[in-house]
């Protein structure tokens, strides 16, 4: 390796970018693990911004002409002049030297951000839907989404309880782009290029969970759970993952030369001590064997089953008679272990006496001794069936299933004629309270019915997505680990229609809850929607193609359509929710949600403290999203809204103190400085409940993100 390391060390003396770039890549080769998943990392990756204005020094590429349904010029460039009455641009090609330059309107460009460059994110309110005094807002991001998790790495570090995302599933069918261009089935690095995309976005979403206690949820059908189930296993090595398999159409999808699909797969990546609760659930969710049974508490034979250690002469003491009274049936007596060789017991009057005996006549043993078994029968542990006909079976409640009872999670009603306790829903209830196997086949999980119908017959008439997610398969993928947090914050990076979105506030309704939901997509026009665009003469960033694109055609509306309970058109949506609460559509959600597009500052803006407006929206998400929003720098040198206030005069420290005290609920206190030492003299004056938050003069500096690629 000495010698290919003295190569690139010539290298970077004469190209110092080119010999940066190869000894970043020797490295990864050198370093990639010896078993395990190895993928090319296909660096930089980059996305288009075609609502950025051109700005000199951006890095463009040039669009084909108007009407054309070409790819246009792949080539990247670099702005290094602009004539803005002429509307041109001066270019120089990337990489091409400095004799390959040319011009272009201004109008036939595109910004193009790699993952390698500086990026100066904010955020700019495009509507709300307020329906929800003092709740808090759901939000949705309109931009590409790995840059949208950089932003919030500021308001959300750490805050994070539930990621839920259902990412591209690399089909083939042109369904995700990679560098702006589609990944095909033909494409000999598509998995690579897909791996290498979802590691970036996996890499910042780890950030963003709580590491004390929170669970990332990832979809994905056969294409490329093998791969994704690697993938997570590297990237978090600490979680403890697992996957369950999920029936999305139940008539199955038929495939030439195949089986028919009829299920996805759903991965758990649990951090901290989260765990998926015991939730009320209908007898669809529970097998009739196995570990999840179909009874609230599960009652286990006595008799110690399996081969090891089940025998008598395993434990003597624990081969004794129970003497059962048929009359209840019930327990009378508790007769005392068995002598060596003695395999009969005494007789008592007026009950019958039951040994260990396992189904081929060997003599078994109890799971308790004499007085373990006495001490749970006080406790309603012990229950006695059967008959004199068919025999008595003496059944036990487990530690592991009377804890249940202890800590609440299940009631005790009412006791047997055997002393046993009765719990609420036990016997015929059409529910149990339980947590499920590891394959779900629910009827409100069909994707067809209760995703694409949905959307199609009642919140979005006439409007095509494709392969939405059924509504309660979200909403039940998340009660598991939201059943108790109300306040939940929950992220899809991934956010298509807006199904997560609508899952959090399906489930504040039914128990009051507060959670909140940030969702990211971008504005992507479907491949066949763009042809026809195209040849109408429109391009991305047109308006009249931009109402066309996911976000503002489907996730926008969706979301307000569950609001408000009206369609985009203002009609009734017909229809009613089912099964964990039933009620019309038409009633809406009382919730609040605010839409934003992601933006991208200039650095003199940064730098002359231009755009504090495109990052008010951080300060007030990293408050909670609740309440009025600091949208504008104060005259006087601080303000305080519902969550958050701004000082930006230290010297107006003790207003602003004052000020703050006087709000209750405020989080957050942004102390606008370069001198650590005042902005620690801030901080200690102000209350234990509020956050200081220090933001540098040149403020947007706290929300630079350099990629590192």
């Amino acid at each position: 390796m000495s010698r290919l390391t003295d190569l690139i060390a010539d290298l970077k003396a004469k190209d110092p970018k080119l010999g940066a770039d190869l000894d970043k890549e020797f490295k990864v080769l050198s370093s990639r693990l010896p078993f395990g998943l190895n993928f090319e990392r296909h660096s930089p990756e980059a996305v288009e911004l075609p609502l950025r204005p051109i700005r000199k020094g951006d890095k463009v590429r040039i669009l084909a002409p108007r009407g054309s349904v070409e790819k246009g010029d792949q080539r990247l460039w670099q702005v290094k002049a602009i004539q803005k009455k002429k509307k041109i641009a001066g270019l120089e090609s990337i990489g091409g030297g400095s004799s390959d330059k040319q011009t272009a309107s201004l109008d036939d460009l595109v910004v193009v951000a790699e993952f390698r460059d500086t990026i100066f994110p904010g955020l700019v309110s495009t509507g709300k839907e307020e329906r929800a005094n003092g709740k808090p807002f759901h939000t949705v991001i309109n931009g590409e989404n790995y840059h949208a998790l950089k932003a919030l790495t500021f308001s959300h570090r750490g805050m994070v309880d539930v990621i839920y995302i259902d990412p591209p599933y690399n089909s083939g069918a042109k369904d995700w782009k990679y560098n702006n261009n589609y990944v095909e089935k033909e494409d000999l690095y598509r998995h690579s290029k897909w791996l290498a995309m979802m590691e970036r976005r996996l890499l910042v979403a780890k950030e963003l969970l709580k590491p004390e206690e929170s669970v990332l949820i990832v979809t994905i059908d056969e294409k490329e759970y093998l791969r994704l189930g690697l993938l997570l296993e590297q990237t978090f090595p600490e979680a403890r993952i697992q996957m369950t398999s999920s029936q999305i159409n139940p008539a199955a999808v038929a495939r030439a030369g195949a089986f028919g699909r009829s299920d996805e797969y759903i991965y758990f990546v649990k951090f901290g001590t989260s765990s998926p609760k015991r939730i009320e659930l209908n007898r669809e969710w529970v097998s009739a064997k196995g570990r999840t049974h179909n009874v609230v508490v599960r009652w286990d034979l006595l008799r110690r089953s399996g081969k090891k250690g089940s025998s008598r002469k395993d434990s003597p003491g624990c081969f004794y008679p129970i003497y059962i009274d048929p009359t209840g049936p019930r327990v009378a007596k508790i007769g005392e272990a068995l002598p060596p060789n003695v395999s009969e017991p005494e007789g008592i009057d007026g009950a019958v006496a039951v040994l260990p005996i396992r189904k081929d006549d060997s003599e078994g043993r109890w799971q308790w001794t004499p007085a373990t078994l006495a001490s749970r029968l006080k406790e309603g542990r012990v229950r006695i069936s059967g008959s004199l006909d068919k025999g008595f079976t003496v059944s036990i409640l487990k530690p592991g299933e009377y804890k249940k009872i202890l800590d609440g999670e299940v009631d005790v009603v009412g006791y047997g004629v055997d002393g046993s306790v009765i719990v609420e829903g036990q016997g015929d209830s059409d529910s149990v309270r339980a947590i499920p196997s590891t394959q779900w086949r629910i009827t409100s999980h069909d994707a067809t019915q209760y995703g694409t119908r949905l959307l199609d017959s009642s919140f979005l008439p006439g409007r095509d997505f494709p392969y939405p997610k059924s509504l309660y398969a979200v909403e039940d993928a998340l009660r598991f680990f939201v059943i108790d947090n109300p306040e939940a914050v929950v992220l899809d990076f991934f956010s298509g229609s807006g199904t997560t979105a609508h899952a959090v506030m399906r489930l504040n309704k039914q128990d009051g809850g507060s959670r909140q939901c940030i969702s990211i997509t971008n504005n992507e026009v479907a491949e066949e929607e763009q042809k026809e665009l195209r040849k109408k003469g429109l391009r991305p960033g047109d308006p009249e193609w931009e109402t066309q694109g996911i976000c503002d055609y489907i996730t926008k509306p969706r979301i307000r359509a569950a609001i408000t309970g009206k369609t985009p058109e203002g009609e009734p949506i017909k229809g009613d929710y089912k099964f964990t609460d039933e009620f019309p559509m038409s009633v809406g959600l009382e919730e609040n949600a605010e839409f934003f597009t992601l933006t991208y500052e200039a650095k003199d803006a940064v730098n002359y403290n231009l755009a504090y407006s495109r990052i008010a929206p951080l300060l007030w998400l990293r408050a909670g999203a609740r309440g009025k929003r600091i949208d504008k720098l104060p005259e006087n040198g601080w303000a305080v809204s519902d969550t958050h206030g701004l000082l930006t005069e230290v010297d107006k420290a003790t207003d602003f103190i004052h000020s703050v005290r006087e709000v209750q609920g405020l989080r957050i206190a942004y102390i606008v400085t370069d001198d650590d030492r005042r902005f620690q003299a801030i901080a200690r004056r102000l209350p234990e409940s509020v956050e200081p938050v220090r933001l540098y003069e040149s403020y947007l500096t706290n929300f630079s993100f350099a990629n590192g690629e």
